[in-house]
């Protein structure tokens, strides 16, 4: 009874993100649009200057647009998933979520029905990224074998999924603790701006302040770029002038990280679900 619950809530959350075609169009469509405008326009810039750096032999050199596109990838996960929680709060408006709660469902399934839905949106928006990117130029899994690109894939989605999963667990605990789509919209931009801008999605930490690249250290979105970049573009490069290497213990204590984090959310949701009351 519990998983066919949970599968229900799970595949009515899907079925509300086909149908609603102005949401499933943006939301893949933006993403694509900022890679396509601001990856070029700063691609161009940040290759440019990089120009005049020394290249090391025997180091790949990548374009920004391929180092920056892994890093969309992510921002586009976060936004994502922050937003997943926001169903709750319709659910509640509605009177749905007062017949759910007073069914025998347990909230459990109501958590992971919602957090498993949009972490398969965030693997559909990074999937049609990821191709949109290597269209106009990102150069992932260059030189790698059907074998590798397969493997580095799995890499690639693993993380996407615990990431995802992280946030989709804070925003659901959040959702069910207020009582407006407003307060949720506010606390999120409160929320992605500096996780995002205190990471390496866009640029290198290397130049940060010391308390900004501690920040940068434990920020969740930090680890997930780290592997996105690892699988896709390798552990040895150089991009914009730096020299990037990364080994598999590095890339294991990212994962590490984030399976932390996602556990650290799922208590939350946990404790804000059991004690939500919804009339």
């Amino acid at each position: 009874m519990a998983r066919l619950g949970f599968l229900t809530i799970y595949w009515r959350d899907m079925l509300r993100f086909v149908r609603f075609k102005t949401v499933l169009v943006s939301s893949l469509v933006q993403p694509a649009l900022w890679l396509a405008f601001f990856g070029i326009a700063m691609a161009a810039n940040f290759d440019r200057l990089a120009g005049s750096v020394p290249t090391i032999p025997g180091v790949p050199v990548v374009s920004y647009l391929t180092y920056m596109a892994a890093g969309v990838i992510a921002m586009t996960t976060l936004f994502t998933s922050l937003f997943g929680g926001i169903v709750l709060l319709f659910d509640k408006n509605w009177g749905l979520m007062r017949e759910i709660m007073a069914s025998p469902l347990p909230r459990n399934d109501v958590i992971f029905g919602i957090a498993l839905s949009g972490m398969t949106k965030s693997f559909i928006q990074a999937g049609i990224i990821m191709v949109f990117g290597i269209f106009i130029g990102a150069e992932f899994f260059l030189g790698y074998s059907a074998g590798q690109t397969f493997i580095s894939l799995l890499g690639i989605l693993l993380f996407l999924g615990i990431f995802s999963l992280g946030f989709l667990f804070l925003s659901a605990a959040i959702s069910i603790s207020l009582e407006s789509p407003e307060g949720l919209q506010g606390i999120i931009t409160l929320l992605t701006m500096p996780i995002f801008f205190a990471s390496n999605a866009l640029y290198p930490v290397n130049a940060f302040p010391p308390l900004l690249q501690i920040i940068s250290g434990i920020n969740p979105l930090t680890h997930l770029v780290n592997g996105i970049r690892f699988f896709a573009i390798g552990d040895d490069f150089q991009s914009i002038g730096i020299h990037y290497t990364a080994t598999t213990g590095e890339i294991a204590l990212s994962l590490c990280v984030l399976a932390i984090f996602a556990a650290i959310m799922f208590a939350l949701a946990y404790w804000r679900f059991q004690k939500a009351v919804v009339t």
